[in-house]
């Protein structure tokens, strides 16, 4: 609930006011921006703080978010590899893919094993209720192309129209609601995924607002690049963006934030931006500063950070940008703190995703970043 006071500001006063934030909001434009990658790190790396059982090793991960007792720990991991599903065989993983941590790094809760194919978002909402987007189907891998969810375009290759599952698709591709305990409440889009103006292909990640409405980023490099808006039921309300680089346009909107207004931050990864809408999808700004944004996060005091896991290894287009997680605040934009990759090669020696591609921070100012490449969750913590 918002504690701001609402103040009558004369007409012409809220013109100006409207005026200066958007000349703010230019200010961060991508054009002559300089990289952000000489900035003081005030973090120590912690490697190994999350313990699995005995015997399973971890997979890559993408998602990660924090209870809400501010403490304990939400990932959602892929099987010990990069997916749950063994085309091959045709076989599900039997293991559990939504694993809950203390504060210690202790596994104390896992469930959703055979469900998730390829689980990509995680958001845990104000009732504690886990939600997960399953990013992929079990289509067979075509030949060529990105098809299921793997990967992005063919370069110069761009989609004709909307773009849905292969044949043969009957799983994946929604997002699911669990309780703490693991029972599926809610599951969004049809199973094995729809083609625009349906739903899902690719679903990257889900975030809830204080009035339950849900909001879903479509688009993994070869999807329908667009945001959809449900009420709290799951009823569809809107949609918006497409394939672009302009205001409201996306390529890959890979992350979900809100600020303490209400502002919805999209991670726009491939235009190498975070944007900034309002609730009805109405474009506010674009910022350039935070890097290539794999992973966004905004905690209740307005500070962002920002998971940039591609940048000059994946990436094609943002060379000088190095990859890392960068914090600063969401209220003006500035980028104050700069946490490395451990990883400094880029192309041609290195061609991976690398360091954190989710981010969360808990209630004590730690960071968390999953990671997708190096297999792992890594902690952050203030340096004494």
């Amino acid at each position: 609930m918002s504690r701001s006071r609402h103040v009558k500001v004369p007409a012409a006063v809220g013109r100006v006011a409207a005026a200066l934030a958007v000349m703010g909001a230019l200010a961060f434009a991508q054009g002559d921006m300089k990289p952000t990658n000489d900035l003081p790190n005030p973090y120590q790396s912690i490697e190994g703080w999350a313990k699995l059982p005995e015997g399973r090793t971890w997979g890559s991960t993408s998602a990660v978010d924090v209870d809400k007792d501010g403490k304990s720990i939400w990932v959602a991991e892929r099987c010990g590899a990069n997916s749950c599903l063994d085309r091959a065989a045709g076989k599900m993983s039997d293991l559990p893919t939504v694993l809950k941590f203390d504060a210690s790094g202790k596994l104390v809760k896992s469930f959703g094993a055979g469900l998730l194919i390829f689980p990509h978002g995680i958001h845990v909402d104000r009732d504690g209720n886990i939600w997960v987007t399953d990013g992929q189907d079990n289509a067979p891998v075509p030949q060529r192309g990105g098809g299921a969810g793997g990967g992005g375009r063919a370069r110069g290759e761009a989609p004709t129209g909307p773009i849905g599952p292969r044949p043969g698709a009957t799983t994946g591709n929604q997002v699911y609601k669990f309780s703490p305990d693991g029972k599926v409440l809610l599951t969004l889009g049809k199973p094995g995924g729809a083609a625009a103006p349906d739903y899902f292909y690719q679903p990257n990640d889900v975030i809830t607002a204080p009035n339950g409405d849900i909001f879903v980023s479509e688009g993994h490099g070869a999807g329908n690049n667009r945001v959809l808006k449900f009420d709290k039921t799951g009823k569809f309300i809107k949609e918006w963006g497409k394939l672009g680089k302009g205001p409201g346009e996306f390529d890959q909107p890979h992350a979900l934030a809100f600020d303490s207004r209400g502002r919805l931050f999209v991670g726009d990864r491939n235009n190498n931006r975070v944007q900034i809408f309002d609730q009805n999808g109405t474009f506010i700004a674009e910022w350039a500063q935070f890097s290539r944004p794999s992973g966004v996060y905004i905690d209740k005091n307005d500070n962002i950070y920002v998971a940039d896991s591609e940048s000059e290894s994946v990436s094609q287009n943002h060379n000088g940008w190095k990859r890392g997680i960068r914090v600063g605040s969401a209220k003006d934009g500035t980028v104050k703190y700069y946490i490395p990759d451990p990883e400094t090669r880029g192309r041609p020696d290195f061609s991976g995703t690398s360091a954190a591609e989710g981010v969360v921070v808990d209630a004590q100012g730690n960071v968390y970043g999953a990671e997708v490449g190096p297999k792992r969750v890594m902690r952050y913590v203030m340096k004494k």
